[in-house]
């Protein structure tokens, strides 16, 4: 392995804190354009991927034009916790500035989509404008941190949401750049970087994902991020927490190497020491992680090659004191999030599905436009979950009947209308904007999901509570890996399937079939549907079910179930 250390952590070294040529690129001639490759790297700390649609690209080649470039801009939600305001504010540069949509994220944040490079920096100062940042919601640095979104009005739900917008905050890098190039008339830039204490001239080796919960409520896929904090709950209050280092989804095709990981319980720490603990395994992320591969970078494969004990011992004397082990994981619990719920504040919270997180007004579906209007009659308070899906909260408990109509005047669907595969399904961007597809995802979301729903229902399984989970590439962005069912972008139309997760989130899926058809996932899927439903077990969740047959029971039956369409046909 070269231990040289790659390009990226040179841009960044050279880049004087993250300035680099940003601000000259962003306000060259011309609204329309891309950026340099260091600036591209650069800018991700921004919160910013600069994009092109790669529907039009080869025929644009072909007539000897460039690209049509255009920037996805990120905001940082801690906790997917926005005011109406904010919401209202950000709907509004969704429309002047951006492509007429909001995308809600599996890490509870929001992107603008089809931003043009001469709108940059208008909507990076408009969402600081509404006191939210796009700053670090991208980047080799702790992305968003993610808690539970159900605005209960608890003790343990307040400090989760607590400690997450204080981690949010305390992990934002210190450089002035951000400040510098997008909210002010610019300048001089320093003669020297600022110091970073915490991340270093060359920040992270690669991004940083946390998350906080309790065990009733795993929405956020815990042992997906690469630290996590489960709270121990006595007397209604969090007396501690358990710590959880190593998780990560993104893996690449054909390179064992790579792969996906749950993270390992490492400690037990007190109430009050989140973010002391928090800064020491960021250290360690920053220390030992592999900066020459960035395949490789990520803080689950220092985990997997020295292991919990190792990585406590480091904590420990970063620290200068011993933690605790951590004991025995609790059970974890996916609690329903959707439909009318009671706060404890003598106020509801209406859980709105989004499909695949886009908010967008389309022909007989005017769901942006409804929820703009909900929130701006009742002021009810938007949080984005991690299942892609919006709360509207403090909503008053006699608005229940005119919010419900404002919604079905716009054709919105509701929670209640959705099948539970549906309520419980993800998926990515992928294309024609994400630079990383193999195939795509949001836009055969529906049509793909529809097959499921109807295979399930063949079977008597149309109520079954199982996630779907679908992403354009291997990298993972809709944590296809945790779920029942994920279906990973494999090449153009064709996708590998896996089974096997847990609806939990404490068991990864194996792979069952490779570069299935896009027009055949279901079908693969549906043997395997027939065999739940007649030899389950009392209470057997399906992802249980697939573990317990073992992968080669299940591609027997897959093997069965296609020569059998084969003779018939």
């Amino acid at each position: 392995m070269s231990s040289k250390p790659s390009a990226v952590e040179g841009q960044k070294e050279t880049s004087l804190a993250l300035r680099g040529t940003i601000g000259a690129e962003l306000s060259a001639a011309g609204e329309r354009g891309g950026v340099s490759e260091a600036t591209y790297t650069l800018l991700k700390f921004h919160g910013t991927y600069e994009q092109f649609d790669r529907d039009t690209a080869t025929p644009r080649k072909q007539q000897g034009l460039d690209k049509e470039w255009a920037f996805m801009v990120r905001v940082r939600c801690p906790g997917g916790r926005m005011t109406a305001a904010q919401w209202l504010h950000l709907d509004s540069l969704a429309e002047t500035h951006a492509d007429k949509t909001l995308r809600l994220t599996s890490r509870q944040g929001v992107q603008f989509h089809g931003v043009l490079r001469g709108n940059v920096k208008p909507v990076i100062a408009g969402i600081d404008a509404a006191l939210l940042t796009s700053f670090a919601a991208c980047g080799d640095v702790v992305r968003n941190v993610t808690t539970t979104a159900a605005p209960r009005r608890t003790a343990v739900h307040a400090a989760l949401q607590s400690w997450a917008a204080r981690l949010s905050t305390a992990l934002l890098p210190k450089t002035r750049a951000h400040h510098d190039i997008f909210l002010s008339e610019g300048g001089d830039a320093p003669a020297k970087a600022e110091e970073e204490p915490l991340y270093g001239p060359t920040y992270l080796p690669r991004k940083f994902k946390i998350a906080l919960v309790h065990p009733a409520d795993n929405t956020p896929d815990v042992l997906t991020n690469d630290l996590g904090f489960i709270a121990k709950v006595q007397g209604g209050r969090v007396v501690g927490w358990q710590v959880t280092i190593g998780g990560g989804l993104g893996m690449t095709h054909n390179k064992p190497a790579t792969f996906p990981r749950l993270a390992d319980p490492v400690a037990f720490i007190g109430p009050d020491e989140v973010l002391e603990v928090a800064e020491a395994v960021v250290r360690l992320s920053r220390d030992y992680g592999d900066r020459a591969d960035r395949k490789h970078a990520r803080l689950k494969y220092v985990l997997a090659e020295k292991g919990a004990d190792w990585a406590r011992a480091q904590i420990s004397a970063d620290l200068g004191r011993e933690l605790a082990p951590p004991g025995p994981l609790p059970e974890l619990q996916m609690p329903e999030l959707l439909g009318w719920q009671i706060q404890g504040d003598g106020k509801l919270w209406l859980g709105l599905p989004i499909p695949s997180g886009r908010v967008a007004d389309r022909p007989g579906v005017a769901l942006r436009t409804a929820i703009r209007e909900v929130v701006s009659r009742f002021g009810a308070d938007p949080v984005a979950t991690p299942q892609q899906d919006l709360i509207l909260s403090n909503l008053p408990p006699d608005s229940r009947q005119e919010v419900e109509a404002i919604f079905r005047a716009h054709g919105v669907t509701l929670a209640q209308d959705l099948s539970p595969v549906a309520r419980w399904s993800l998926a990515c961007v992928a294309l024609p904007t994400c630079g990383q597809s193999l195939a795509e995802g949001e836009r055969v979301h529906a049509p793909m999901l529809t097959a499921v729903e109807a295979a399930l229902d063949r079977h008597g399984l149309a109520e079954e509570r199982l996630s779907f989970r679908l992403t354009g590439c291997p990298n993972g962005c809709a944590r296809p890996y945790a779920g029942d069912i994920g279906v990973v972008g494999r090449a153009p139309g064709l996708y590998m399937l896996f089974v096997g997760g847990d609806f939990a989130g404490t068991r990864l899926s194996f792979p069952i079939a490779d570069k299935v058809p896009e027009a055949e996932v279901a079908t693969v899927l549906e043997p395997m549907f027939a065999a739940f439903a007649a030899a389950r077990m009392p209470g057997e969740g399906f992802g249980d079910f697939c573990t317990r047959q073992g992968a080669d029971t299940l591609r027997s039956l897959i093997d069965r179930a296609t020569a059998q369409t084969t003779i018939a046909a």
